[in-house]
């Protein structure tokens, strides 16, 4: 598509009416698509047609009166061409469920959620294919991209991926727009993996904000944050320049260092000696690297990976570990090569 081109008009359902899909929902709009925003809550869903906002979610964003706004499957997903899944990795099984039967052989379904799911162990277009069908069309949205921008049309790049080139181009024709660029990757395992992880080192540079460590050990946090997911996502069949990439490098920059990052706030709150389970009661949206963070751990040992920032991570969350010792535990590991294996 070229830079003016304009997309082929598509019929397009949003499963999930929190930040990201209502931010996705006012970008598709934009482009000339047909957009209906889908929600668990009928009464919530009511509030948002009635005031066309998003007060819970994305407060103070406008959501044009041609977006249709529905509590009833049936109502959006038949006949649409695309369905995006912005629904947290959590609940994306359960809301799969009722999903499946309304999906066509044609329909390609787009998952925008970042996150590993902790029983089976599986990324959210695995979960899909998992419920829907193997044969279900998949791919995926990823990048740096905070719905509070992406709605005020903030300028921002992602990656469309997908086992299938045509598919990625799909998407890619779909969100691309003047303010939101989007490259395509192939590399399914490797962006889903790296969109996901990242969340785990943003609680780690948050606890690392909240203890006072600085900039260094910020920046090296990061750094060898970077090295651990690859480390993983090439063990799980991944390409090692993916982590280099938008879903790798340029996911972890912008979640480890923006005000919105909710799990760079779980890690503040925790290295301010706030409680996990304090946090998240306080919490009304998900921070998906809390459940990650758990996944991850049994994905290196199923795989023999050493992650010992995200080790770490687990026992201060969920081990009552004191993020302190933590810090000091990573420091005095023994002294290695920086480029090797762990």
């Amino acid at each position: 598509m070229g830079q003016n081109e304009k997309p082929e008009p598509k019929k397009i359902a949003v499963i999930g009416c929190g930040g990201w899909g209502t931010a996705l929902a006012v970008l598709l709009h934009g482009n000339g698509h047909t957009v209906t925003i889908w929600g668990v809550e009928p009464e919530y869903i009511e509030e948002m047609r009635r005031t066309r906002l998003n007060p819970r979610y994305l407060a103070e964003v406008k959501i044009p009166d041609a977006v249709g706004l529905t509590g009833e499957m049936a109502q959006c997903v038949p006949g649409s061409d695309i369905v995006v899944m912005a629904t947290p990795t959590i609940y994306l099984r359960s809301v799969c469920e009722p999903l499946a039967p309304h999906l066509g052989a044609e329909q390609l379904v787009v998952n925008v959620a970042k996150g590993i799911e902790e029983r089976t162990l599986l990324t959210g277009s695995q979960i899909i294919e998992d419920v829907c069908g193997g044969d279900t069309k998949t791919a995926g949205l990823y990048g740096p991209s905070h719905a509070e921008e992406v709605a005020r049309g903030m300028p921002a790049t992602l990656v469309a991926t997908s086992r299938d080139p045509a598919l990625a181009k799909q998407v890619q024709n779909a969100f691309m727009g003047p303010r939101f660029r989007v490259y395509t990757n192939t590399d399914v395992i490797g962006v889903e993996l790296g969109a996901a992880l990242k969340n785990v080192i943003a609680i780690a540079a948050g606890v690392c904000d909240g203890l006072g460590f600085g900039d260094n050990a910020k920046s090296a946090l990061l750094t060898r944050g970077l090295a651990e997911i690859a480390r993983l996502g090439v063990a799980m069949g991944a390409r090692p320049a993916t982590f280099a990439g938008l879903t790798g490098l340029g996911d972890l920059i912008t979640t480890c260092v923006s005000p919105y990052g909710r799990n760079l706030t779980v890690g503040r709150r925790i290295g301010q000696g706030e409680t996990l389970q304090q946090i998240l009661d306080s919490m009304e949206q998900v921070a998906e690297g809390v459940r990650t963070t758990a996944s991850a751990c049994a994905l290196a040992e199923r795989h023999g990976v050493e992650m010992p920032i995200t080790r770490q991570v687990y026992a201060v969350l969920f081990g009552g570990k004191d993020p302190m010792q933590a810090g000091r535990d990573l420091m005095t590991r023994d002294p290695r090569p920086e480029l090797d294996e762990g």
